[in-house]
């Protein structure tokens, strides 16, 4: 014993020490007594209350150990109350034996009492214990076996105890004297087989249970022989309490002991063979009674048919349970836990039945469906909101679809459907169903997700192998991915070369950006009124070893979609930054003022965003208010698509960051882009100042920037490139501008020598 437990209860192994003296005292004494009295009788009679008063300090220690739970600790403490009781009952049956010379076999009133309070405490006890069980099924067999135990000790009591006692007893103190006495029998019988068998587990410890058990079986033993000992001041409760008491002391020093070993409770339940042991041994009690002709084979025979229908309603409960667990194995290997959907194998095994038809012309269609930056949710919202979209999604996909369709969770974010008989045009009308169905936000554990899914489509027909046309599917479905997502894509030859040169220049960006491979490029941004130098905005550009220069329209999708933008952003930033910083520690003033650079929104939804911008910050010295970061208004910049990433640009902005929004006005939600997003700067899109229609050239900048006033935000127009688009955006109140008119995208070292050589004017203005 150590720690806090040994404090709590000192002295457990002296305890039980003095419990087995006492016990093994107390069957001494009556084994010396059986043939004559050779004893003083007070010695019959001093073990009984001794060894419940030695039970009772034992169950204290035990209610208050501290390392117990408080159920456990709740537990012992009313049984320590029941057994204080045994402790009063058994002092005055002692008493009433050895002073006043009453026959053993009779309980006085107070004893009764006593012994009949403890049952009340300790089934007030069980009933407090909490059960813990998987199901209904398992608290009905833990209830039956423990019934079943049960009625077999009562009909041995009933033949060896109680019948004999009413034989010799009057009858208006039978009940009271049959009851008493049984209960100091058995005093833990109803603790071994009632709420304890059903709640033993997870709140006493391993053994305790086996102990108050083998207490069971010891006191029905011992009771049992009661009717052999004919001898009046012999009785065997003097040594039936003393024996129960030890194995009471034994199971506290259980649990004492695995408290201060931090061993988990995890006591056992009833055991499964006890039921069968209790009926076998009521049947060979009634084949003995009816081989003699006793009288108590009738009242024992009817106990033998109640056991055997408990053991039959178990057997039913065991059938029923086992149909039902073959019932959901089945299932399992047949469907997805999480959404019920069918599995891979389920799904295979419907696609080769459509596969599989007779008429070989019989069109079939298999739909793979993955969601775009389903990680991003995982990670940012966690794996729960996850799992409630993924659910979500299942329900969409499955009310967008046929009844007869096959809707399947390949695993992850992946689902498929199986359309069997239906033409190419009719699984396109289909595919664009599902799109639509998860067109709608998705509430998830409180937050509004937009699905957006890319969907690949592969037409076969009857007699096509079930794996290639999975195969072209997930082709097709990649493609789908690679044009932006949110969309469907039928599978086509030299669809797979495609996606596989895709794929390959994904790995090669993947090594530029850490072989060094990537350079920038700075557009400036001016003044219309001067010309001046106002900022510059950074541009990536990537040096192939074999494709030479390759423009950003072809890597950053990719980027994109392989994840990648995130490490190649981080690399622009910390690149950009530190080129201002050095402008600025050389020019002083002449540098520019701001930095613009573009961010995409699944960098926003990072997690550690923010905090690698502050560091770069910090790193570089740049003033945050230097800094501007343009998002593109696009589908994927929606305020309900960036979610999470809301709240980052307002803390970008609190840290005094300026957001831009690139490409304004060719998205299709921009009031909702300037009530949802943080936006300090709008950049009119190039096709507003280069546009050949001269009315709507003019309407469109004109009612920007009237919108712009009205809500306090800058302007910036991109693609200015002829000298008369600089002076009509100048006269429509338009105050910085870039574009080729001024200057293209250029080398850090081309900027340095603006700001030498031509630090006043870029480009001139006739206005």
């Amino acid at each position: 014993m150590n720690g806090e437990a040994t404090a709590r209860c000192p002295g457990t192994r002296a305890l039980v020490g003095v419990s087995a003296a006492l016990a093994g005292l107390a069957v001494t004494v009556f084994a010396v007594n059986v043939a004559g009295v050779r004893t003083p009788v007070p010695l019959l009679w001093a073990a009984m209350p001794l060894s419940a008063i030695v039970a009772l300090i034992a169950l204290v220690g035990v209610a208050r150990t501290a390392a117990l739970p408080p159920a456990t600790r709740r537990f012992w403490r009313h049984l320590a109350v029941g057994t204080g009781l045994v402790v009063l009952g058994a002092s005055a049956h002692a008493y009433d034996g050895a002073v006043r010379g009453l026959p053993a076999v009779l309980v006085p009133e107070v004893a009764a009492l006593g012994y009949a309070g403890s049952v009340v405490i300790n089934l007030w006890a069980m009933a407090r214990l909490p059960l813990r069980f998987g199901n209904r099924g398992e608290i009905l067999r833990a209830g039956l076996d423990a019934l079943t135990v049960l009625l077999a000790a009562v009909a041995f009591s009933w033949h060896y105890v109680t019948r004999p006692i009413m034989e010799s007893a009057g009858f208006t103190t039978t009940v009271i004297v049959a009851a008493g006495f049984t209960v100091a029998l058995n005093l833990l019988s109803l603790f071994a087989v009632g709420k304890v068998a059903l709640a033993g587990r997870g709140h006493l410890a391993r053994g305790v249970l086996p102990m108050l058990t083998l207490a069971l079986v010891a006191g029905t033993v011992i009771a049992a022989g009661q009717r052999f000992v004919d001898r009046p001041g012999l009785g065997v409760a003097q040594i039936a309490i003393p024996i129960v008491m030890l194995c009471t002391v034994l199971a506290a020093r259980i649990q004492v002991r695995a408290a201060a070993d931090r061993r988990a409770a995890a006591g056992r339940r009833l055991p499964s063979w006890l039921p069968y042991l209790a009926i076998a041994a009521v049947d060979l009690l009634l084949l003995g009674l009816i081989a003699k002709g006793h009288d108590d084979a009738l009242a024992i025979g009817g106990v033998a048919v109640v056991l055997t229908g408990l053991v039959v309603a178990r057997q039913q409960t065991v059938f029923r349970e086992n149909a039902r667990l073959v019932a959901r194995l089945d299932h399992g290997a047949t469907h997805d836990t999480l959404t019920g959907l069918p599995n891979r194998a389920l799904f295979i095994e419907r696609l080769d039945a459509a596969l599989a038809a007779d008429d070989s012309d019989t069109p079939v269609s298999v739909a793979l469906i993955d969601l775009d930056d389903f990680k991003t949710v995982n990670d940012t919202l966690g794996h729960g909101v996850g799992d409630a979209l993924l659910v979500a999604v299942a329900a969409r996909l499955n009310s967008a679809v046929r009844a007869g369709d096959t809707v399947a969770r390949l695993g992850g974010d992946e689902f498929v459907v199986v359309l069997a008989d239906i033409d190419a045009e009719a699984a396109d009308a289909a595919a664009h169903r599902m799109i639509a169905a998860l067109a709608e936000p998705v509430v998830a554990e409180g937050h509004e997700l937009l699905v957006r899914a890319s969907i690949g489509l592969a037409n076969g027909h009857s007699g096509q192998d079930a794996a290639d046309l999975l195969r072209r599917a997930d082709i097709a479905m990649y493609a789908a991915k690679h044009d932006g997502g949110s969309s469907v894509q039928r599978y086509s030859d030299g669809m797979a070369v495609s996606i596989a040169d895709t794929a390959a220049l994904g790995a090669q960006l993947q090594h530029a950006i850490s072989d060094g491979r990537l350079f920038l490029q700075y557009q400036p941004i001016v003044a219309l009124d001067t010309g001046r130098l106002r900022g510059v905005e950074a541009l990536v550009r990537w040096a192939h070893p074999e494709r030479g220069i390759v423009p950003p329209v072809e890597f950053i999708p990719v980027a994109e979609r392989t994840g990648l933008i995130v490490p190649l952003g981080d690399w622009v930033l910390r690149e950009a930054c530190g080129q201002l910083a050095a402008w600025r520690d050389e020019h002083g003033d002449r540098a520019p003022r701001v930095l613009n650079v573009n961010v995409s929104a699944r960098q926003l939804r990072d997690a550690g965003f923010v905090d690698r911008v502050a560091a770069i910050l910090n790193e570089t010295g740049v003033p945050a208010h230097r800094l501007t970061l343009e998002i593109t208004e696009s589908t994927e910049s929606t305020a309900v698509a960036l979610g999470e990433a809301v709240t980052r640009l307002d803390d970008l902005r609190r840290m005094g960051i300026r957001i831009a929004l690139d490409d304004f006005g060719t998205g299709q939600s921009t009031l909702t882009l300037l009530h949802e997003l943080p936006v300090d700067q709008l950049k009119l899109d190039r096709s507003f100042t280069q546009g050949t229609d001269t009315s709507r050239r003019d309407t469109m900048p004109a009612a920007v920037i009237a919108l712009a006033d009205a809500v306090g935000l800058d302007l910036v127009a991109e693609g200015v490139e002829t000298r008369d688009q600089a002076a009509r955006l100048a006269e429509l109140g338009y105050q910085h501008a870039q574009g080729y008119h001024f200057a293209r995208p250029l080398p850090a070292a081309a900027v340095r020598d603006l700001m030498v050589d031509h630090p006043a004017v870029l480009a001139t203005v006739d206005l």
